[in-house]
Parts: structure tokens; C-alpha cells; sequence
């Protein structure tokens, strides 16, 4: 036998998620971080009727402590309190924010509030004029005034 049939292939690893909004049965779910989102929206009882899945990737690897935050059909992230995030991303953060600087665009829409057209802007001013020095030159972005930028504070880090 040689070294490498000794070597035990690595286990999965526990992780709990929380499942909230259209979804038959919302909760907290122990999974393992080789679930993908589909497993954790069919350990809560799978879609309600009026669920928007349309921007969740079904496709994503858990990671421990995710929210998953089902919208409703015609509901939009500004109308989601800050404590029931849509998280979906991979590439969050550690603390939870998404860094605007290094996220796609389908990392972006997590944030609530950032639509397609905000993501695509965003992504096109860090195109033109490189990384945001600070969070709050998020607003210059066309579309991004103070008003939005306060409720996006929270959820975002230029690192």
C-alpha cells in the first residue's frame, strides 16, 4: 500500500444556514459545507408558490452561519430589513459584507438594494477608474446617492 491510498479523503464539514422568506418551512439547517443552496430550499419544504428564485444560485456551496433570504414575487431588496439578508455569495467576506472592490456582479446583487443596472454600474466605474479608496466613493457612481449609500453602508468593505 503506498502513502496515498492511506490518506483519508477529507470528511465533510457541518455547517448551519438559515433559510427565511418564500419557503414552506423558514429555519435554521444543519447541512454540510458540500450542500449546495438547492439542498437547503428543499430542507425547508422547498418553494412557496409566489417565490422569486430567479437571482439565487441553486448551483452555490453552504458556507456555515449563510442567511438565505427567498424574495417574494414583485418584492424587492429594499423592501428586506437589514437583519434578512439575501447572502448567496461565496466570496462574502468573512465579517459579512461584500468587498466592492474584488465582487462580481451576481455578488453585488446580494447586497440588498443592488439591482442588475446598480451591479452593472458599479462594475463599469470600477472599470474605468479602478478600486473605491473608501466606501463612501461608492457614490460616485451614477445612481448611488447619500441616501442609498447609508443603506448600503453596512453590508459592503473596500478592501
Amino acid at each position: 500500500m503506498n502513502e496515498l491510498e492511506t490518506i483519508d479523503p477529507v470528511q465533510p464539514s457541518p455547517v448551519m444556514v438559515d433559510v427565511k422568506g418564500a419557503v414552506r418551512y423558514p429555519g435554521v439547517y444543519s447541512l454540510t459545507d458540500e450542500s449546495r443552496l438547492i439542498d437547503a430550499i428543499e430542507a425547508a419544504g422547498g418553494y412557496l408558490q409566489d417565490a422569486d428564485s430567479r437571482l439565487l444560485n441553486h448551483a452555490m456551496k453552504l458556507k456555515d452561519e449563510l442567511v438565505i433570504y427567498v424574495p417574494a414575487i414583485g418584492e424587492t431588496m429594499d423592501n428586506v430589513s437589514s437583519d434578512s439578508l439575501l447572502i448567496e455569495v461565496a466570496g462574502a467576506e468573512d465579517d459579512g459584507t461584500v468587498n466592492i472592490n474584488t465582487a462580481t456582479e451576481q455578488e453585488l446583487m446580494t447586497i440588498p438594494g443592488i439591482g442588475p443596472s446598480k451591479a452593472a454600474a458599479i462594475l463599469q466605474y470600477r472599470e474605468e477608474h479602478g478600486s473605491f479608496p473608501t466606501k463612501d466613493s461608492l457614490m460616485k457612481v451614477s445612481g448611488i446617492g447619500q441616501k442609498t449609500f447609508e443603506k448600503l453602508e453596512s453590508f459592503i468593505s473596500v478592501k
